[in-house]
């Protein structure tokens, strides 16, 4: 489990790294903060569309097989970020990190529920959940710290020979490099997006990852708007709030368990959610900071609570159901990590956060149909 641990926060310390240093990014290359901003959203642009393809791949090849080769090239990446001199440049390495980390992450949760079992995998995916939290903070705060202390391109460096010892180690991975089964049928994604349950914890998790990637991609502006004080080192620690996301995302099931469904846990993990969000209007830093610990630790509790559930409920092509889930998750993603900002900028950040509360009400829509579907389902 260590080496899958270890992917998984190296993965999600690639995708995030950059957030932290989007104010030094628009000094180094005198862009816009929008612009800027598009170094995240042109990697979500791939993860939202990449791993239909590799559901569909790996039910054919395994997710060892895959890792590797997507570990490898991730690190290139890396070095290839390290060096590059225009900013152009930096968002066609983003694009292509953006096809690579899909690869890893569907890889990563298919690996997890089959080693898994039936009996253990919603622990399982709240562990691997965590391990996301994880890589989703140290990427941001080591970024931040790395940059502060030797300058914003030594991140990336650090990242490549990172990759390079995990590349290394999925040698070591148990399971087969090649699977003996079935081709995969075309019309295995239709059917996925026809199961009620499914598709509506697609559309849930879709608003929740809008908003979060939204806030996520535009607190270090609102920090430097607010404090003249805001190095890369300060903003990157002000994503201390995952770490009350791995506590929540760890205790999702027992969660679930003490509400009496994952429905409920979902709900409640949801209304905390909206009051967080309220609570981020505030233009005091030491509220901010406070307020992100309950804003990660609710929006993790849905995420890990919806991981488990969807995985519980796929009995077979979890490739396939786990690479929709990545899917909408990042398409959610695309559009918090840009189309907000154009609220932000031309209206502030009150209405900004209002309209993000929209949203996140609308996930809450689907819970109620959610319940609905499982029951026709159970009667069926």
């Amino acid at each position: 489990m260590f080496i899958i641990i270890l992917t998984t926060v190296l993965t999600l310390s690639a995708l995030y790294a950059p957030q932290p240093l989007l104010p030094v990014i628009v000094r180094e290359f005198a862009v816009s903060s929008e612009t800027a901003a598009l170094l995240t959203t042109v990697a979500f642009i791939p993860l939202s569309v990449a791993p239909l393809v590799y559901g569909f791949v790996l039910e054919t090849v395994s997710p060892r097989r895959m890792l590797k080769v997507a570990v490898f090239l991730l690190a290139v990446t890396e070095l290839w970020f390290y060096y590059a001199p225009s900013f152009a440049e930096l968002m066609v390495i983003r694009l292509l990190q953006g096809l690579l980390i899909p690869a890893m992450l569907t890889a990563l949760m298919t690996y997890v529920s089959e080693q898994a079992g039936p009996s253990r995998i919603q622990r399982a995916m709240a562990v691997y959940v965590a391990a996301t939290i994880l890589g989703g903070f140290l990427g941001r705060a080591c970024s931040g710290f790395i940059a502060t202390t030797w300058g914003w391109r030594h991140s990336f460096l650090v990242l490549a020979v990172s990759l390079v010892v995990c590349f290394v180690f999925l040698f070591r991975l148990k399971g087969p490099e090649a699977l003996s089964v079935s081709r995969p049928r075309a019309d295995l994604l239709w059917q996925t997006l026809r199961h009620p349950v499914y598709r509506r914890i697609y559309l849930l998790i879709f608003c929740l990852f809008l908003v979060f990637a939204a806030i996520m991609n535009f607190l270090p502006f609102r920090l430097t708007e607010i404090s003249d004080q805001a190095s890369e080192f300060r903003i990157g620690l002000m994503y201390s709030g995952y770490v009350m996301g791995m506590v929540t995302s760890l205790m999702a099931v027992r969660v679930s368990e003490g509400l009496g469904s994952s429905k409920r846990a979902i709900l409640a993990g949801m209304t905390v959610f909206c009051l967080a969000l309220l609570g981020l209007a505030t233009g005091h830093i030491t509220v901010l900071f406070v307020v992100m610990f309950l804003f990660c630790g609710a929006m993790f509790l849905v995420h890990a609570t919806a991981t488990g559930h969807l995985n519980r409920l796929a009995a077979h092509h979890k490739g396939v159901v786990n690479g929709l889930y990545v899917a909408f998750y990042y398409g959610g993603g695309v559009v918090g990590s840009y189309v907000p900002g154009l609220i932000y900028r031309q209206w502030g950040w009150l209405p900004f956060i209002l309209c993000l509360l929209g949203v996140s009400l609308v996930g809450m829509l689907t819970l109620t149909g959610i319940q609905a579907a499982a029951s026709a389902k159970m009667s069926s």
